[in-house]
């Protein structure tokens, strides 16, 4: 098992407060990587016309909300999981599954890890290679799939590395891991961010695959990280019989429901933050490439990971000079296959974003 170095995660702003004697309250955080606009302004405005709901149990189905998501993702709603956030589906699907030994694409999110290791399970890790700006190598990873691996797990877009793996490599991936019967877990917590989602976006596969699971959440698209509403798209029967088989009847409150079917709906604010995403992306890297101090890698996320190339200045050095001006950046050395020289941030507003460059730019 790979060992995780103990880091600031986006939501560690009271450890921030202890360290540092900054108040959380006057940290702009980078880390998170949550959508700058904040909640959806629809749910926003008609949450408190629905606030009776809680006065009886949701519906046991969710019929409504995955009816709403199914629109959203353009699934069948019978193909569709609700959670209490991603991160229950995620232990959910791996308790079910029961991995024995699982093939992780790393760097990336150390909770796959930790559910296959509570289960009894291994994980063995493929590296994206930094030569490779972490782009996945689709002929050398699909030569590592066998018979010996029963799940494969992928985060696309990746976190830390924001890079992405086009549908049509994905499908030649599924058509291995079928013919070595291998599950597969795609995580698209940041699919929505992308430039172009609908290049990476592999829902559309869920018709003709029955060895993969979508996971998806709200946590950063939709600001709503408190409402703990996650979601999968899945076309195998089997698995679908054996969650809502398993898992909790009312594992979503009332209110979460019915603000799920709001913000999925709220196509301005949706259409808002894409563009935003968008040109905040290409304006900073516009911006931090004219600098040469720092290499920035591929990005179809909300958020951007970068290497120091002064050999002075480390993650540690940008991290503790960030926190000082108020602003949270990523120190992602912490990450496995990953070094002092690595650090992450997200997209926020025109004015942030240009405040949290001119101080990185104080070092680099």
């Amino acid at each position: 098992m790979l060992k995780h170095v103990d880091h600031f995660h986006g939501s560690d702003l009271e450890k921030i407060e202890q360290i540092y004697g900054i108040k959380k309250e006057e940290i702009t955080s980078f880390s998170a990587n949550v959508n700058p606009l904040g909640i959806s302004p629809k749910m926003r405005s008609a949450l408190t016309e629905h606030i009776d709901c809680i006065t009886s149990y949701p519906d046991r189905e969710y019929t409504a909300l995955r009816r709403r998501i199914g629109a959203y993702v353009q699934a069948p709603p019978e193909h569709i999981l609700v959670g209490n956030g991603s991160t229950e589906l995620i232990s959910l699907f791996i308790q079910l599954r029961h991995p024995k030994k699982a093939l992780i694409l790393g760097p990336t999110y150390s909770e796959y890890e930790r559910e296959i290791s509570l289960g009894g399970g291994t994980s063995l890790y493929y590296p994206l290679q930094e030569e490779e700006d972490f782009l996945l190598n689709p002929e050398d990873f699909r030569k590592q799939l066998n018979e010996s691996l029963d799940l494969l797990v992928i985060c696309n877009p990746n976190n830390p590395t924001a890079t992405a793996i086009p549908r049509d490599t994905m499908r030649k991936i599924l058509d291995e891991c079928k013919r070595c019967d291998i599950f597969v877990l795609v995580d698209e917590t940041y699919v929505e961010f992308a430039p172009d989602s609908a290049a990476i976006d592999s829902v559309p596969l869920t018709r003709y695959y029955n060895n993969l699971v979508i996971l998806r959440g709200i946590s950063k698209f939709f600001a709503a990280p408190g409402l703990r509403l996650g979601y999968a798209v899945t076309g195998s029967e089997k698995l679908l019989e054996e969650i809502n088989a398993r898992k909790n009847p009312w594992t979503i409150n009332s209110l979460a429901a019915v603000a799920g079917e709001l913000m999925f709906s709220d196509t301005a604010y949706i259409a808002q933050t894409k563009d935003l995403i968008r040109q905040e992306r290409e304006c900073i890297f516009q911006e931090m490439k004219s600098w040469g101090t720092v290499k920035l890698y591929p990005s179809w996320a909300n958020f951007v990971l970068a290497k120091s190339l002064k050999e002075d200045v480390s993650a540690d050095d940008l991290f503790d000079h960030a926190i000082r001006r108020r602003f949270m950046i990523r120190n992602c050395s912490t990450f496995p296959f990953l070094d002092h020289r690595y650090f992450r941030f997200c997209f926020m507003s025109p004015e942030k974003n240009g405040e949290l460059l001119a101080c990185l730019h104080e070092l680099l």
